[in-house]
């Protein structure tokens, strides 16, 4: 995997510092109980200048995040929201990726964490296709990994933390030793749940199937658009529980997320699926997607947010 691109300034509890002085203490209590909560976002080039995807979806989940587990970040929704414009303004990127994490700082080593300082920092650097530069059109291979996603009641799986994600780390793992680009997760009653990093979709006999909150998904947003997308485009879009063999006989799969967008799945387990290539309904709701993002279509839904440069001289 290629190294990080390093951009000029990271945004730290409301100051901008150079990138390579933008660290924590060692002591702090995120890096020994996973107590971050965090998004990633991206940031695509137009014809207008960058523009940020669901910007304020993104902080609104962030906060969510923050609140299942009981933190209190130390600026307002709004004010991270014009951190994010203003790094990405600073930095002089015209697209990129953006995160934002809320995260406990340093005081005391205990997993009793009242009394943590809440910090907040914002990263913002260019970055590509996370499956890869042909993912998009050709597809990946996966596998259904051998770690299920955390059963209810035991981490929220709706709060996207750092923590959760040892859980996604040992399925990416295994998929990538295995020789496949990502793995699907079943949840704790066996059925159809994320990829380690992705949300999950199917199409069935034209119909478009996703798993439910109750198998233990993250609420993903790229997942909610495409869910958007696909009614205004005439699909019967439904959520529902999702057997493991599913995947097997479905005419087309694909991952959504903001590190993936839309990715086809080309093969589960080495069975094929369709016919092995990305599907005409897949590609339908690409267009759709991109087309939005990359502001070749209007943006009937508000979701874009323009970086003013203006911005990089208020930063």
């Amino acid at each position: 995997m290629a190294n990080m691109i390093k951009s000029d300034k990271i945004w730290m509890n409301g100051e901008f510092v150079a990138w390579d002085d933008a660290k924590v203490h060692v002591l702090s209590h995120v890096l020994h109980y996973g107590s971050s909560v965090f998004e990633g976002i991206r940031a695509y080039h137009t014809k207008n200048g960058p523009a940020i995807f669901r910007l304020g979806e993104h902080i609104e989940r962030l906060f969510q995040s923050a609140k299942i587990y009981k933190m209190k970040p130390t600026f307002t929704a709004e004010q991270i929201e014009r951190a994010c414009i203003d790094t990405v303004a600073v930095n002089k990127l015209k697209e990129c990726y953006i995160r934002p994490l809320v995260y406990r700082g340093y005081a005391h080593v205990g997993v009793n964490p009242i009394g943590t300082p809440i910090d907040t920092m914002i990263a913002a650097y260019p970055w590509g296709k996370y499956l890869g530069d042909d993912a998009l059109t050709k597809g990946v291979s996966v596998k259904i990994g051998t770690w299920a996603r955390m059963a209810p009641n035991t981490l929220p799986a709706m709060a996207k933390a750092g923590g959760n994600y040892l859980n996604s780390q040992l399925l990416k793992l295994e998929a990538v030793e295995d020789g496949y680009a990502e793995a699907i997760a079943l949840d704790v009653n066996g059925y159809v749940s994320e990829g380690s990093g992705e949300n999950m979709f199917a199409v069935v006999k034209g119909e478009i199937l996703t798993p439910p909150f109750s198998s233990s998904i993250l609420a993903g947003i790229t997942r909610a658009s495409v869910l958007k997308l696909a009614t205004d485009l005439g699909y019967t879009v439904r959520e529902t529980v999702m057997p493991r063999e599913l995947l097997y006989v479905a005419d087309e799969l694909f991952f959504t997320g903001t590190a993936v967008e839309i990715t086809p799945v080309t093969s589960v387990d080495h069975i094929a699926v369709g016919n092995g290539e990305r599907g005409p309904i897949t590609k339908a709701i690409q267009d759709a997607f991109f087309g939005i993002v990359k502001g070749e279509l209007p943006d009937r839904y508000g979701w874009l947010t323009s970086v003013p440069q203006a911005a990089a001289q208020r930063a």
